[in-house]
């Protein structure tokens, strides 16, 4: 930790969702309550189960009885998107709020059986696989949700202007994944979640995450306080900073995505530099913990599959990364809801479909959070 950082006490539950300005320009605070957490993205939990020439006997069954995976091909059957197949992927990336076990204290709350999608990515891997674009759905979009069937057979009956992370407490991943289908008409290859504890650990295990604040945060409910400078969080701090919206930006869910979206280029250039072949131990430790907090789709649910996906993806700097949030604006209606600009999201889709870059003008004049450049790499 720097001496710039102050650690930061146990994490309790933040609160609210999208908050912008007033219709009549002023700003709407944005009401306290319970809040989630940030999973993170392909590159956390794919790249660190690279094992090299250690995965050998003993390690190679413990890591791959670790991995929790669904089968949402069978689940979704053939009413989906054309699969694109020019060497191209789509991966979406999960974060969950379920308080399960120990995800409970971390998270806040109680542990009523129930979970939500936090934090979603669409990571498109282009053609040949040196670039990547990373598009962030806010959680507080509302959307019409597809009919889906949950885990036990139960289906639920299409529903309209619904929050976006409402589809995975309907139907868990399968439901999460067609109602991105159905929203982007973009197919979905793979299919990643991690966890609070896992997020948490895995950052530990890192031995931190370098990040530079250009403003003071102090956010009382995430319970984190940094001044303006360089810091090396750990996973507790960068849980926190994951988690941040008051007093950085507009005080928006909007805001919370830019931090989170910074910290994942922070995140990538530390596991780039911190030379884990040269420390067996050390690399198994991190592949127990990835092995431990991702759940996967099918495809990727054996260690030989993420090893091969995680090789895919070597070539991939935080510098090859376009990062954007979703086109939307806000709800003049409801202060604390997005609305799709579906002009410039149709842009967006477009671009993946074609695996093309995604246009400047996709993203001009649309509600962003006000919170870039507030953190980014060391």
């Amino acid at each position: 930790m720097s001496a710039e950082s102050t650690p930061d006490p146990a994490i309790s539950g933040d609160t609210g969702s999208a908050s912008p300005s007033s219709p009549a320009g002023g700003r709407r605070k944005p009401p306290r309550g319970r809040r989630k957490a940030l999973l993170v993205t392909a590159w956390t939990a794919a790249g660190i189960v690279v094992l090299g020439g250690t995965g050998a006997g003993y390690v190679y069954f413990k890591l791959n009885g670790n991995i929790k995976s669904v089968d949402i091909n069978q689940a979704l059957g053939g009413d989906r998107p054309a699969k694109v197949d020019n060497g191209s992927e789509n991966i979406l990336v999960l974060g969950s709020d379920t308080r399960a076990g120990g995800n409970r204290k971390l998270g806040g709350g109680v542990d009523d059986g129930s979970a939500r999608s936090d934090t979603a990515m669409i990571v498109h891997v282009y053609k040949g696989h040196k670039k990547a674009s990373v598009v962030s759905i806010p959680r507080d979009t509302l959307v019409d949700r597809p009919e889906c069937t949950d885990a036990h057979g139960d289906t639920h009956p299409a529903a309209r202007g619904v929050m976006f992370n409402e589809a995975y407490s309907t139907g868990g991943a399968t439901c999460a994944v067609k109602s991105v289908e159905s929203l982007t008409g973009v197919r979905m290859d793979h299919y990643l979640e991690v966890d609070f504890r896992g997020f948490q650990k895995l950052i530990d295990e890192l031995g931190g995450v370098r990040v530079t604040t250009s403003k003071n945060i102090d956010d009382r409910e995430s319970h984190l306080k940094l001044a303006a400078g360089t810091h090396s969080l750990d996973g507790r701090q960068a849980l926190a900073l994951v988690r941040t919206r008051h007093g950085v930006g507009d005080g928006s869910d909007l805001g919370r995505i830019q931090l989170q979206q910074s910290f994942v280029k922070a995140l990538v250039e530390q596991v780039g530099h911190i030379g884990l072949f040269s420390d067996p131990k050390r690399l198994y430790d991190l592949a127990d913990t990835a092995t431990k907090s991702v759940t996967t789709d099918s495809d990727l649910g054996s260690v030989n599959s993420l090893m091969s996906f995680a090789e895919s993806l070597k070539r991939i700097q935080s510098s090859d990364m376009h990062m954007v949030t979703m086109p939307v604006q806000y709800d003049r209606a409801n202060a604390n809801r997005v609305l799709i600009d579906k002009p410039k999201a149709e842009q967006v889709w477009e671009a993946l479909r074609n695996d093309r870059p995604i246009p400047e003008s996709a993203t001009k004049n649309t509600a962003t959070g006000e919170a870039k450049g507030v953190v980014s790499a060391s």
